[in-house]
């Protein structure tokens, strides 16, 4: 039968109280680590042990966060978790650019997530419709039921990238593109930033957009002057805005407001106080001229 010598016992029990592992004092004493813990199972680190011990854990931890941080700027960036490849189509399309446009206007393109949203249920519906068609990615919804504004969201690191670059892009693409996708372009900010406004007894009748980036702003009113729309940017209230009757037709014969979009009838200032797509409030504006 085995015979335990107490000194091997008592320098198992120093060893552990200064902070070996089983493993560590196995290899010093020569003994099986079975036996190691049955000898020190009941000891404890002494405090100087204890606090050595924790500063090595919080040293490894930073190590370890480091070299994560490091391995997801060098080799990450920009990509997703394995198996979740985002399909990145270069050049542009209609449905590209429409896209683009809307997470540009009434959107959100953050470090991870690419976000849209509108109380237009229609708007809604074809940005998530065109986001499954042309990269095959589906939506998270949300509604918020108090202000009736809907929200999608895609949260993949490579599909932010490319559309923050796209999004850069744009601007200069659309400036010499054909008219069918300057025409695009101006829908999708119409739709998201435009509104109608009609005082028939202040005579005033006019389709103004409104965006806080002044750039966007001569941009838009350039790509109207390319169709014949004269149209004023207001800098101090950050909108541009369409008046005279000539400007109006034209606005409507070559632009317009896309169908299925609302104005919002539970406005205070709302002087229609009912459902009414854009494009006919355009239509009545328009006539009224007759009147």
């Amino acid at each position: 039968m085995y015979k335990t010598d107490p000194l091997l016992v008592e320098k198992c029990r120093i060893l552990r109280r200064n902070g070996f592992t089983l493993g560590e004092i196995a290899k010093a004493v020569k003994l099986p680590k079975t036996t190691v813990y049955d000898h020190v199972n009941d000891t404890l680190f002494s405090p100087e042990a204890q606090e050595r011990l924790k500063r090595a854990q919080e040293r490894i931890v930073k190590e370890n966060t480091k070299r994560i941080n490091k391995f997801n700027i060098k080799v990450r960036k920009g990509k997703c978790i394995p198996g979740r490849v985002v399909l990145r189509p270069d050049g542009w399309m209609p449905e590209l650019i429409f896209l683009i446009a809307h997470f540009m206007f009434d959107g959100e393109i953050q470090s991870h997530s690419c976000i849209y949203h509108n109380r237009n249920k229609a708007l809604i519906d074809r940005v998530s419709s065109l986001m499954k068609k042309i990269f095959n990615l589906r939506p998270h919804n949300w509604l918020n039921k108090e202000t009736g504004v809907h929200r999608i969201s895609y949260h993949y690191v490579e599909l932010a990238d490319y559309m923050r670059n796209k999004t850069q892009g744009l601007k200069k693409y659309i400036k010499n593109a054909l008219l069918p996708e300057k025409k695009i372009f101006l829908q999708a900010f119409f739709a998201d930033e435009g509104s109608v406004g009609f005082e028939k007894k202040r005579n005033k009748r006019r389709v103004r957009g409104y965006q806080y980036n002044l750039e966007i702003l001569k941009l838009v009113q350039k790509l109207l002057n390319d169709f014949n729309i004269e149209s004023k940017i207001d800098e101090k209230y950050k909108e541009i805005a369409i008046s005279r009757r000539s400007n109006l037709v034209k606005f409507r014969d070559k632009i317009n407001f896309l169908k299925g979009v609302y104005i919002n009838p539970d406005r205070r200032n709302s002087i229609w106080k009912k459902k009414l797509e854009k494009r006919e409030i355009l239509d009545y504006m328009i006539n009224s001229y007759q009147n």
